[in-house]
Parts: structure tokens; C-alpha cells; sequence
């Protein structure tokens, strides 16, 4: 059959009797050939009209809906030294449960007593200010008592004053009667001499008004003396009201001064009991802090730092927890060149690892295994790895997701697009092409459409 002899066997032996012959060389093959590829070239075409679901893939995993839910680290709010450990990896504990104690490590903290000598230092503090206050009020009553002493005594003064004045107008009037007196009794006794050198009266009468003179000019002098008296008495008066004034004003100034002194001495306690008040509420803070505790419901995960006795900082990460009750979300990266296609409340389907899948792409209806989420939140600035940060929620309206399902496992997510013919989404992809732009049915109309 290979030709390597010149002789040919097949012009001495009829093949054509054999049913292998017949089978093998037959001329109706082509015919075959030509069906296959026909029904094939056929179905291609038709395919090439079937729909096609654009969509935007990206890897994620599995986290929380809430920042609360996620898994988290307690720290130490203080340094101290580990002295007792509560729990074990794996444990269950609720809000408000011990993990471990530390011990104090620094000097200023380590009096076992500190809050309580705090607290007595506060009180006399507290004493000391109410003393001030009682001596304040003490010094205000003795103003009081001043004022209205010196209200009196200046009111005396007045009336002393008054009276005097008057005292001064009676004299006054009586100094111009004497005058008066003077005048006729200097005049009657001229008179009666001009009479005894007529003849006319007797030097016994002009003797008489001789004596009568000298009284009335002695009257007279004893007035003015009344009088003089009167005005240095109305003159002492109106000195006694101002040093009444004076002396009251000495006294009051330095009463207000003590009591100024006792009010700064009472705030500057105050002060000193307020800041041992704020130190010993730090005190009993602090105490309370020696004792990590959980802050919600969850499972301790890792134990950080480990033994008894090792030192820690302020702040450093002692153990890992992962909440008890929590809502899963699946958070997926997109790049930035798919961004516009992404709208909050968008259809994804999402597969997770682990889970039986049997996935086409451009046919979500026709998949398996995978679960249908909706977009809650898209990050408005770009990660550090160059996509766009997607959180996606479970579709109340598709099937639950599994429950066995742990916050960090891996996702691949299919946001669903527009629907388009196949022939359109090769020639889209073998032209670089991204998919369609396009707005949900409640947005905006898309580009294309203006």
C-alpha cells in the first residue's frame, strides 16, 4: 500500500470483496464532512444571536455589613503586666467578660491606697473650702454691720450737725437782741447824762443807767461767745461726719479685703478640690482598667501575647476577636475602568470558595451554586491597589447564603449588564472594547441613549 514495491498488489487481488475495503474506501465521506461542517456553521450562526449577558468580575472575600461585626483586636488602654489569663483560644464570651488581668508597672500608680488617700486628701480639701465659705459669710455679715453702724453713727452726726446749726441761728437772734439792747441802754444812759447836766435827773439815775449799760454790753459779749461757741460746735460736726466717714471707710475696706482674701482662698480650694475629684475618678477609671474585658459577644481567635508576667504598652494588641452576631457582605475590587458601570442596588452573582459551582458566564440563568447579592456601597477614592473598593449585601429577594460560611473567605463576584447578542460581545472583546455604559431602569438615561 506504501508503494515501496514496484510490484501492485492491488491490480492482482480484488480488495473490493473485503468489508474493511468497503468501509474505509468509500467516495460517500465527503458527504458526511460536508453535513458536519454545514449543521456546524448553522449552529455557530445561531449561536452567535444568542443573548449575552455583559457583566464586571472581580475578586473579594467575605467580610461584614457593619465596621462592628468585623473581626478586631483588643488592646491595652494602659501598660501593665500580665498576671492571669480567663480564656482560652476558641472560647465563647459575652459583653462585659473578663479575659485577662494586668498589674500596674508604673511608680506613681503602684500605691495600693492611692485612691483612697486620694479621696482624703479631697475631703480636707473640700473642709478647708467650706471653712473659707463660712468665713466669707462672715466677713459679709460684719460688713453688713459696719454699714448699718456706720449709717447711724453718720446719722447722729447729722442730727448733731442740725442741732447746732440751729443752735447758731438762736444765738444769731439772740446776739441781735443784745445789740439792740446795748443800743437803747447806751442811749437812755446818754440821755439820762445829757438830764443830770440840765439838772434834770439825779446822778443816782444816771448811775443806775450806768449799770444798766455795762449789764447789756455784758449780755452782748456773753452772746457773741454763744454765738462763736455755736459755729465751732457746727464746724466739729460737720469734722465728727467726716471722720466718721473716714474711719467707717477704713474699716469696711478692710473687711471687704479679708473677705476678697478668704473668697480667693476659698476658690483656690475649690480648684484643688476639683483636680483631686478629676484624679481620683482617673484613679478609680484606671483601677477598673486593669481587667480586660470583652467588648461585645464573640469568639476569642488568637491569643496576641501570651505567659504571665511579660510587659505591655499602652495600646498594644493583646487578642483577637471575631463578633458572635453579625451580617455577612462580600467586599470585591473593581477596575477603575468599570466604575461607571457599577450603580448601588445592582444585581451580582456571587461564588464563594468551597462551594460547588457550575458558572457561565453570559448565562447567570443557566449557573449553578452561585448566590445573588445587591450593592450597598461604592468607595468614592481608589484603594491601594489600584481598584475600587465594592461592598455587596445578601439579595433578599434570591436564595440565603450558606450558613458555614467564615468572614475572610474568598468571593468572585459577576455584577450582571445589559443583555446583547454574542456576535456583539466577541467583536466588543476583540476590540478592547468595555461593556456597555448603561443606568438601571430607576436612573438616568445612559450616554448612548443621548
Amino acid at each position: 500500500m506504501l508503494n515501496i514495491s514496484k510490484t501492485n498488489v492491488n491490480k492482482l487481488i480484488d480488495l473490493g470483496v473485503y468489508n474493511s475495503f468497503q468501509r474505509v474506501y468509500h467516495v460517500r465521506h465527503h458527504r458526511f464532512l460536508s453535513r458536519f461542517l454545514g449543521i456546524f456553521a448553522i449552529m455557530g450562526i445561531i449561536i452567535l444571536f444568542l443573548p449575552w449577558t455583559q457583566n464586571v468580575s472581580g475578586n473579594g472575600y467575605v467580610t461584614t455589613l457593619t465596621p462592628d461585626q468585623r473581626p478586631q483586636s483588643i488592646q491595652s488602654p494602659i501598660p501593665g503586666k500580665i498576671e492571669k489569663w480567663y480564656v482560652k483560644e476558641g472560647d465563647f464570651v459575652k459583653k462585659g467578660d473578663t479575659i485577662l488581668f494586668i498589674s500596674e508597672i508604673k511608680n506613681e500608680y503602684q500605691d495600693p491606697k492611692l485612691l483612697e488617700r486620694t479621696l482624703q486628701q479631697r475631703d480636707a480639701k473640700s473642709r478647708s473650702a467650706d471653712s473659707y465659705k463660712s468665713k466669707v459669710r462672715a466677713l459679709e455679715g460684719q460688713l453688713g454691720a459696719l454699714q448699718r453702724e456706720r449709717s447711724l453713727k453718720l446719722n447722729q452726726a447729722k442730727n448733731y450737725l442740725t442741732q447746732s446749726k440751729l443752735q447758731v441761728k438762736s444765738d444769731s437772734i439772740d446776739l441781735e437782741a443784745a445789740k439792740t439792747n446795748y443800743k437803747i441802754a447806751e442811749l437812755q444812759f446818754n440821755r439820762f447824762e445829757t438830764l443830770l447836766n440840765e439838772g434834770l435827773k439825779s446822778k443816782t439815775e444816771v448811775e443806775q443807767k450806768r449799770l444798766k449799760l455795762q449789764e447789756t454790753q455784758a449780755k452782748l459779749i456773753s452772746a457773741e461767745n454763744k454765738l462763736l461757741t455755736s459755729q465751732n460746735k457746727v464746724i466739729n460736726a460737720d469734722i465728727e461726719i467726716s471722720r466718721i466717714s473716714a474711719e467707717y471707710a477704713d474699716k469696711i475696706a478692710k473687711a471687704e479685703s479679708d473677705k476678697f482674701t478668704a473668697a480667693s482662698n476659698q476658690f483656690e480650694a475649690e480648684v484643688q478640690v476639683s483636680k483631686l475629684e478629676n484624679q481620683s475618678a482617673n484613679y478609680e477609671i484606671r483601677n477598673r482598667l486593669y481587667y480586660i474585658t470583652a467588648p461585645q459577644n464573640g469568639f476569642i481567635n488568637k491569643a496576641l501575647r501570651s505567659g504571665i508576667g511579660e510587659t505591655i504598652k499602652e495600646g498594644e494588641e493583646l487578642v483577637g476577636i471575631m463578633p458572635s452576631d453579625y451580617d455577612l457582605a462580600v467586599e470585591t475590587y473593581i477596575d477603575p475602568l468599570d466604575l461607571p458601570l457599577i450603580h448601588l442596588n445592582e444585581e451580582v452573582r456571587i461564588q464563594f470558595e468551597g462551594w460547588p459551582v457550575i458558572f457561565f458566564s453570559g448565562w447567570p440563568n443557566a449557573s449553578y451554586g452561585t448566590f445573588g447579592g445587591r450593592v450597598v456601597a461604592i468607595e468614592t477614592f481608589i484603594s491601594d491597589n489600584g481598584k475600587f473598593r465594592v461592598l455587596i449585601a445578601p439579595d433578599a429577594a434570591d436564595n440565603s447564603w450558606p450558613q458555614n460560611i467564615r468572614v475572610g473567605s474568598g468571593a468572585y463576584t459577576i455584577a450582571l449588564l445589559d443583555d446583547v447578542p454574542m456576535w456583539y460581545e466577541l467583536w466588543r472583546r476583540l476590540n478592547g472594547f468595555p461593556p456597555n455604559y448603561y443606568q438601571p431602569e430607576n436612573g438616568e438615561k445612559s450616554k448612548d441613549s443621548k
